[in-house]
């Protein structure tokens, strides 16, 4: 007696199917496809050979997993949602290896949505129904529309709300040693003036400046964290969404005067995205530039900032 139940009008013809996992009507599972254990596979699926789906995962009706899909533990994938291996497809012209679709733990993706070939979504990440996602979507990320765009970030746990976006203006204390602080803004006929001091503001000596304008509103900065050093934000035109992370929270901040500075200090990833289309933010360093200070993948980050 198999460990897994299977429906009578399914076809399974894969051996390693996990323990507790169900199989529904007509769905067709391939031989050499991996399945885990616990896993919901509901009527119509179908299964490529190379194919590995985690534990815990749902699989929503007529949905079709092609070669090279590698799927995470604890992901939800709502129905007809579509898969594709193939950028340039033609009818009887195969591939050697079909570029790989990843999908990372805990990460869901909304019925009818579109995932385009060599794309990975990232851990806890949500894909809203309908969208069409054409480049890779970063961890706890929301992504919804044609193209799939981020319109905002979630928590890591599924029953926590999103994170508030804070406007406010006076000083906060964040996670992980981040800080939100007020700056000075001196109001003249003239115009207007904000500064600081090393020693009288500035938490740290800068070595290094630079400025980001002219943003696409649906690209996103930053992501990745330092080893050592710090950073200031401060948007002196327009807008812009910050999301500090410590790599088991994360709070999103709104930079949206020179009257409020973002403290990063090392070890907290930075996110920056929904620039308006003036936006003009200036970020002071503590170091010069040393691409081996930067920590660019979130898994290591995490594993990084474990405790112990």
């Amino acid at each position: 007696m198999s460990d897994f139940f299977q429906h009578e009008k399914a076809l399974v013809e894969s051996t390693q199917i996990g323990k507790g996992t169900r199989v529904w009507a007509f769905a067709h599972i391939l031989p050499q496809a991996r399945i885990g254990s616990d896993c919901n596979i509901c009527d119509n699926v179908f299964v490529e050979n190379d194919v590995v789906v985690g534990d815990r995962v749902t699989v929503k009706c007529g949905v079709q997993l092609w070669d090279g899909t590698r799927i995470g533990d604890d992901v939800f994938i709502g129905p007809n949602a579509t898969f594709t291996n193939d950028r340039w497809p033609r009818s009887r012209e195969w591939q050697e290896t079909p570029p790989r679709i990843t999908i990372e733990n805990g990460a869901s993706i909304g019925a009818n949505a579109t995932i385009l070939p060599g794309i990975t979504i990232g851990r806890g990440a949500m894909v809203g129904a309908g969208s069409v996602v054409t480049r890779s979507v970063p961890p706890y990320a929301v992504v919804v529309g044609n193209p799939g765009r981020i319109v905002r970030y979630t928590m890591e746990q599924q029953d926590s709300p999103a994170p508030r976006a804070t406007t406010e203006l006076p000083a906060a204390q964040l996670l992980g040693g981040a800080t939100l602080e007020a700056i000075p803004l001196v109001r003249d006929m003239r115009g207007n003036l904000s500064a600081r001091e090393i020693g009288r503001g500035l938490p740290f000596t800068p070595e290094r400046y630079f400025v980001v304008l002219d943003v696409p509103t649906k690209e996103v900065r930053g992501e990745h964290a330092h080893k050592e050093c710090h950073q200031l934000l401060v948007c002196l035109k327009g807008s812009v969404n910050c999301v500090v992370d410590n790599g088991s929270e994360r709070h999103e901040i709104v930079l949206d005067t020179p009257e409020k500075a973002l403290h990063l200090p090392p070890m907290i990833w930075g996110t920056q995205y929904k620039y308006t289309e003036e936006a003009v933010l200036l970020v002071l360093a503590s170091h010069a530039y040393d691409p081996d200070d930067y920590i660019r993948d979130y898994d290591t980050f995490r594993s990084a900032v474990a405790p112990g």
